[in-house]
């Protein structure tokens, strides 16, 4: 990732919208991220990947270390308000291809199924197709994990198929990962939906 034309690779950008913020994830993030990990017991959830509170440091150590390494983008998720109530990343960065995954998505339960999720995914999306050019982006999540599953169809990704023992569980069980994909001949379509989508919530 040399040159001039990788720069957009390397870097986080700040994407806005009504609904939500998505800006570069930093430390200073922590403490507001250990209090969404509390919520809602996400990190009692033993197929996510969510970190417990107390971990919530590290992972956003390993997240940026990640990023240095040029392998993720790695976003904090603010809604209207300004308050971060989430995480979400751009992962397995492949600009030769080019393609993507969009993951390591976690919320605050009092905004999930709203505008900011939709939100945050047509942004990260939008700047997938339009800034980078990916000719797909990929979604991947654990076969037990049947609100994420749900939650990615309705984006209108479509399944690709299921990869049997592909990773471990965060509490070390194998896990079948669902994989699901759009192309950038079908970004237009569900750029529509998407926007569709948001007008709802408005």
């Amino acid at each position: 990732m040399d040159g001039a034309s990788a720069t957009p690779w390397r870097e986080v950008p700040t994407l806005e919208g009504r609904h939500a913020v998505l800006e570069p994830l930093a430390a200073s993030h922590a403490e507001a991220l250990r209090v969404v990990s509390e919520q809602g017991g996400l990190h009692r959830l033993w197929y996510t990947n969510v970190p417990a509170p107390e971990r919530v440091e590290a992972y956003i150590d390993a997240a940026l270390k990640a990023q240095a390494e040029g392998k993720v983008l790695a976003f904090a998720v603010r809604d209207a308000s300004g308050e971060v109530v989430g995480t979400t990343r751009l992962y397995g960065l492949e600009p030769e291809v080019p393609r993507l995954s969009i993951g390591y998505t976690w919320y605050a339960p009092r905004v999930q199924r709203t505008g900011v999720n939709s939100e945050c995914k047509l942004m990260l999306l939008r700047h997938a197709f339009e800034t980078l050019g990916c000719a797909s982006v990929c979604f991947e999540t654990s076969w037990f994990n049947q609100q994420s599953r749900l939650a990615i169809a309705r984006l209108g990704a479509k399944q690709d198929g299921v990869l049997r023992n592909h990773k471990r569980h965060a509490d070390g069980t194998l896990r079948d990962t669902v994989v699901f994909s759009i192309l950038d001949t079908e970004w237009p379509g569900v750029r529509s939906h998407l926007r569709f989508r948001l007008d709802s919530h408005a």
